[in-house]
């Protein structure tokens, strides 16, 4: 082996070892917890990046006790003159997922606002073996302040994340432009599955769009109104509940659960509007016919339920949903959307959604 090949190998590794021991002592950090987090449905739980405080309620299976430990749908809100923001995550539970892209499962999404609307600045992710590195999200952001707002994983738990600006740099709490408190409670659909990054998912996507603030209950596979969620929901300091319940439980389910359910919540909240939507096409029952039936038997049940319920109780609403186009192709896996289909979702309730809630004084 020459001297030269020898060289050509080291060099560049020095290097790399070089920037990996220094990176860090160009940065200042601070805990995300100590800026402005947004979205949370319950504000007063121990560690600030779950969604729920698990010891508080009982009845929890282990993936339900996981994922209300996710972050999805939360953000941290900051102001900072650095040209560069990077973030360190101390993670807790991980896993991986065959169709969710490693940036939206355990990474970050960073939007800028720029002429007062929220623009996407920058995503990334640790690498897997260098979970706890200083991951430079954004970089050659010019002078000035930017108003800045990082949304975290939509499927892992984190312990800490600290957000890093240049040495020298300001970082400073921003308050929140996004109006109420809205709950949203659902499937996987509403955590953001099959989104390609957090800021997608479609109650993001409608935060952004309209001002309003989504508190996301979003829980993959357990949208079902069990008790402990119904409970969870009557805790919450709400102005409105919207909820993605018929996609998850069999029409069965939905039959059994659905009355009691909007009758728990009701006498905790018991002027506030509660908002259902109808459950999506799911792109699989294309050609499945066994599927297709399922699918269409929940939906029937939820729409002869909803007429009742709307007639039943005050204040009770039932809107449709939309997240495919016209070809059917807008599913990364057959039941989730993707990037577009969730945007086709947000765009389909949106109106029929803000009516309802400035007919309640929710502007």
């Amino acid at each position: 082996m020459t001297r030269k090949f020898i060289l050509m190998i080291i060099v560049p590794l020095l290097y790399v070892s070089a920037m990996a021991q220094t990176s860090d002592a160009t940065y200042s950090f601070t805990e995300a917890s100590d800026l402005n987090i947004i979205g949370k449905i319950h504000e007063d739980t121990p560690n600030p990046y779950h969604r729920v405080d698990t010891a508080r309620y009982q009845g929890w299976n282990k993936v339900e006790n996981i994922q209300v430990r996710c972050p999805a749908g939360l953000a941290v809100l900051f102001r900072t003159n650095s040209s560069a923001i990077s973030v360190k995550t101390v993670y807790g539970w991980t896993s991986e997922f065959i169709n969710m892209t490693a940036i939206s499962y355990k990474g970050y999404d960073l939007y800028i606002k720029q002429d007062g609307e929220w623009l996407y600045a920058a995503s990334g992710v640790s690498r897997p073996s260098q979970e706890e590195e200083n991951l430079v999200l954004a970089s050659n952001l010019g002078d000035g302040y930017k108003e800045c707002m990082l949304y975290l994983p939509i499927y892992c738990e984190v312990l800490s994340v600290k957000i890093g600006v240049e040495q020298g740099a300001d970082i400073q709490y921003l308050e929140s432009p996004f109006r109420h408190r809205i709950g949203i409670y659902g499937s996987s659909f509403t955590q953001g599955i099959c989104a390609s990054r957090a800021g997608m998912s479609y109650p993001m996507q409608m935060m952004r769009n309209t001002g309003l603030q989504f508190l996301s209950l979003g829980c993959g596979g357990n949208g079902k109104m069990q008790p402990h969620f119904a409970e969870i929901l009557c805790d919450a300091d709400v102005d409105a509940l919207v909820f993605d319940t018929f996609s998850n439980p069999s029409a069965e389910i939905i039959q059994e659960r659905l009355f009691p359910f909007i009758e728990k919540i009701r006498s905790a909240h018991p002027d506030i509007p509660l908002v259902f939507q109808q459950t999506i096409y799911r792109e699989r029952r294309n050609f499945d016919s066994k599927y297709m039936r399922r699918e269409k038997e929940k939906q029937e049940t939820a729409a002869r339920l909803m007429k009742e319920a709307c007639r039943k109780y005050e204040s009770v609403y039932f809107i449709q949903t939309n997240a495919t186009d016209q070809k059917h192709s807008t599913s990364v896996d057959g039941t989730h959307p993707n990037d577009y289909g969730y945007t086709l979702w947000a765009e389909s309730i949106e109106k029929p959604l803000l009516k309802i809630l400035r007919r309640h004084g929710i502007n």
